[in-house]
């Protein structure tokens, strides 16, 4: 799974020019799902993102998370994020999952943060939507399960194994 985290100062998410859901501050989550994403993926990213310390401590420094400022969270499925733009000029979204499989993982993530102590609002799956931030910092962060796999995979020469 993939997401682009924001803080922010506020954010609202729109569909057909109504309202559905607005935060003050704290983060946006756009989240991606992959083919090859599962439950264990959508709990992952849920505790990285509630969990991420971006907000500035007293004392300076981005040292504090989400659940310690009291931040929201709000959650937007983009399917978008698992485009592979590697040839020619138009994306391409084989790798992106089926929304019968994307639904209940971005639900899962939105029911983790919230088992988390997280206030988490969320836009609606597969619509097209209107999503407003006013960026704090500007402070934006890339998040992907498979690189921390990876990452994890080199270190300890261990390799993860993709169900077919």
């Amino acid at each position: 799974m993939r997401a682009v985290v924001q803080r922010v100062s506020a954010s609202r998410v729109l569909v057909a020019q109504r309202e559905i859901a607005r935060t003050g501050p704290g983060l946006l989550a756009l989240v991606g799902v992959s083919r090859a994403d599962a439950r264990a993926d959508a709990e992952a990213l849920a505790r990285r993102i509630v969990q991420l310390r971006v907000f500035e401590a007293a004392e300076g420094g981005a040292e504090r998370s989400l659940l310690e400022v009291g931040g929201e969270l709000c959650v937007v499925s983009q399917f978008t994020l698992c485009a592979d733009t590697g040839r020619g000029r138009r994306p391409s979204y084989l790798d992106a999952a089926a929304a019968a499989q994307a639904e209940p993982l971005v639900r899962l993530l939105v029911d983790t943060a919230r088992a988390l102590g997280a206030p988490v609002v969320t836009g609606s799956f597969g619509a097209g939507m209107d999503v407003e931030l006013c960026n704090r910092g500007p402070f934006t962060l890339l998040l992907d399960t498979r690189e921390r796999s990876q990452a994890a995979e080199s270190r300890t020469g261990a390799r993860r194994v993709e169900a077919p």
